[in-house]
């Protein structure tokens, strides 16, 4: 008996009531301000569930030392970059400090997504916008995650703490951070990093909710 909740899709996939395509789950895309210390929660998260996949961007910058194509990213030249782009073949791009390419590549999301596989794209602001306003021209389904400090004098401890920067450049991302929290309303979802096995597991419960998985 069909469930009343469950979409009405047509031969090819799509539901003519929402427009959206069907995939074994949502893409979660993760963002948040500078220093929330997402990198250390996706990093927790992966280990703890092996499963899941990352997607990876391409660029147009050349490789640093240790960097592994298809690994960290998809090196290509910008003519390459430029030509997959005019054919459609990324979710988002953006060019960076005016001189190289980024993009979310579309094919392997959709691969994954289409197989079921947890997805998860992590990106800045700017970019998690970009992919919401691309995959609602898809009709690709996503929930955005937004991850949050306990509070900003704590990511101001958590910025200084970690003592990579000086304190210019501390100043400049603090002020960056001031607008990216007030982004926070944007996103579906939004998970506390207060510690970074809380987040990774209240992160990890997001995508079994999105999957039919169990939870932790």
């Amino acid at each position: 008996m069909p469930n009343d909740n469950q979409p009405v899709l047509d031969a090819e996939g799509f539901s003519p009531t929402t427009g959206s395509r069907r995939t074994g789950g949502r893409l979660i895309v993760l963002s948040g301000p500078t220093a929330v210390g997402k990198g250390t929660v996706e990093a927790k998260l992966r280990e703890d569930h092996p499963e899941i996949w990352m997607s990876v961007s391409a660029t147009t910058r050349d490789p640093r030392p240790g960097e592994v194509d298809g690994v960290n990213y998809h090196f290509m030249t910008e003519s390459e970059f430029v030509d997959k782009e005019a054919a459609g073949e990324f979710l988002e791009t953006a060019v960076v400090h005016g001189m190289a390419h980024y993009g979310t590549p579309l094919g392997p999301v959709e691969e994954h997504l289409a197989s079921g596989v947890p997805t998860i794209l992590e990106i800045d602001l700017q970019g998690a916008r970009r992919v919401r306003e691309r995959a609602a021209e898809l009709g690709l389904d996503v929930v955005t995650v937004f991850i949050a400090p306990p509070s900003f004098e704590e990511l101001k401890r958590r910025l200084i703490g970690r003592g990579t920067e000086t304190p210019e450049q501390q100043a400049k991302r603090l002020e960056t951070a001031k607008v990216e929290l007030a982004a926070e309303p944007e996103f579906d979802i939004v998970i506390v990093n207060e510690t970074v096995d809380k987040a990774a597991a209240d992160l990890w419960n997001v995508i079994a909710d999105e999957y039919g998985i169990p939870r932790e």
